[in-house]
């Protein structure tokens, strides 16, 4: 494990410290979900980025689907 000093204004130290009592976590733990969430935004861009010009495909699936009778 890594560690690592950070200097904050008190002031969002203090925040930062709420925030995580709020939640349960500890300052650690948000971190890491900060980093976990903008992995899953990049997974996301980049998958909306290969699907772009997609819909009209999608649509036609949609509607071989419905037409064999699969629907929720």
């Amino acid at each position: 494990m890594t560690s690592l000093t950070l200097t904050l204004p008190d002031e969002t130290y203090q925040r930062l410290h709420e925030i995580a009592q709020d939640r349960g976590q500890s300052i650690d733990a948000m971190a890491g979900h900060l980093v976990a969430d903008a992995d899953a935004e990049a997974r996301f861009r980049a998958r909306a980025q290969r699907g772009q010009g997609q819909h009209a495909h999608g649509l036609e699936l949609l509607d071989k689907a419905m037409s064999h009778g699969v629907s929720d």
